[in-house]
């Protein structure tokens, strides 16, 4: 019989935290909401609201999007997190987040999501209108019960489908404005829709033994990298195509045009580069698949930081 030693049957143990003080208790449950991936879809709301007033939009409603878009994206965040607790544990790049490390009960994650959505859901309609609470609401239940719950443990197209959810911010942001829909939310719709495969597949291809051992299909895991690669460049050539479509349907300057054909032919290249480097007979982690996620990461950043700068120069 083998006697392992205090250090190892720690080392060996999911890690259960000790006595906390509250601001721990308040960080872990920040750290449900994913503040990273928040700050991304803040990225793409604000600039579709200066888009859609033409200029500058109005200050508080502005103020109240941000705020109660923050409560849905965070909402979502921890509701996922509670689906997926018993794959966290497994994966190293999830295995720190609260409800993996039992610094967070499952019972209380389910109700700080719960909660947070009510709230986002009540806020919104109150300050801006009934149609950006319903797109912040649908996109929650997508989000959870269609990507978590459905697509993510049995398909290689999950990220496909379940990345719509991740597209709603850029409708609720033109809506809460408008109180309508038009053409061009729909096209940066499109353009965050075939962004997120690659974006996605890439970071899968750096840790795809995580994922593996979640038995997460993702795209990596059950097909060949050459095909990863390939359907990485369609989706990005996609989006590039996609995001110079909205030079006509809502009337830009050539700014716009010219930034998002700069932006585009960078990340083109980029992706590119991950096909050489496969053909030369590179291969896992010498790939280098990283360097387009952070370029990916930039390239939205910066594409929408452009639609926020256009109506400005009009």
């Amino acid at each position: 019989m083998t006697v392992l030693t205090n250090r190892q049957a720690t080392a060996r143990s999911p890690q259960v935290e000790g006595p906390r003080s509250i601001a721990m208790i308040v960080k872990a449950y920040i750290a449900l909401t994913k503040p990273r991936i928040i700050e991304l879809l803040l990225i793409t709301t604000l600039p579709v609201m200066f888009l859609a007033a033409g200029g500058l939009p109005p200050l508080w409603t502005s103020i109240s999007v941000m705020v109660f878009g923050t409560l849905s994206a965070g909402s979502a965040n921890a509701l996922n997190c509670y689906v997926d607790r018993d794959i966290d544990q497994k994966m190293r790049r999830t295995r720190r987040r609260p409800l993996a490390r039992h610094q967070v009960s499952p019972r209380g994650a389910l109700i700080f999501g719960i909660v947070l959505g009510v709230l986002s859901l009540v806020g919104l309609w109150v300050t801006t209108n009934a149609l950006a609470a319903m797109l912040s609401t649908g996109a929650i239940l997508f989000y959870v019960l269609v990507y978590s719950m459905i697509l993510k443990r049995r398909t290689a197209q999950n990220i496909v489908w379940g990345g719509i959810a991740g597209c709603m911010p850029v409708m609720i942001g033109w809506a809460g404005i408008t109180d309508r829909l038009d053409w061009a939310p729909l096209v940066l719709f499109g353009v965050v829709f075939f962004w997120t495969p690659p974006h996605t597949w890439t970071l899968a291809m750096r840790y795809k033994e995580d994922y593996a051992a979640a038995k997460v299909p993702m795209l990596p895991v059950v097909a060949t990298e050459r095909r990863v690669v390939l359907e990485s460049i369609a989706y990005t050539w996609a989006t590039v195509l996609c995001s110079l479509a909205l030079w006509p349907v809502a009337g830009t300057t050539l700014f716009y045009p010219l930034v998002a054909a700069a932006l585009g032919a960078m990340c083109l290249w980029e992706v590119h580069r991950l096909l050489a480097r496969l053909n030369a007979g590179k291969s896992g982690v010498d790939l280098r698949p990283m360097r387009f996620f952070h370029w990916s990461n930039a390239y939205l950043a910066l594409l929408f930081l452009a639609v926020a700068i256009d109506p400005l120069l009009a």
